[in-house]
């Protein structure tokens, strides 16, 4: 299975991207989303580095909102 974490662009230098997501910041390629206008406040799922697709923000929100149950399931699970 592959994850893809949902980020918000912050700056963008040609193929490069700075993201932030919860306080960690990386950079990451663009270079799969080159047919694409990104720009600073948009926001990107990334896996393993790249910029894999665009999404809106209720889009990403949506996606952290469904991570956090998983991550509550399992803590719950290993507390049982």
């Amino acid at each position: 299975m592959c994850l893809a974490i949902p980020m918000q662009v912050t700056a963008v230098d040609g193929y490069i991207a700075r993201c932030s997501a919860r306080g960690v910041e990386r950079e990451v390629s663009l270079f799969l989303l080159q047919d694409q206008a990104i720009a600073p406040g948009d926001c990107v799922l990334v896996h393993v580095g790249y910029a894999i697709q665009k999404t809106t923000p209720e889009e990403a929100r949506s996606a952290w909102e469904l991570y956090d149950q998983i991550l509550a399931a399992e803590d719950t699970a290993r507390d049982a």
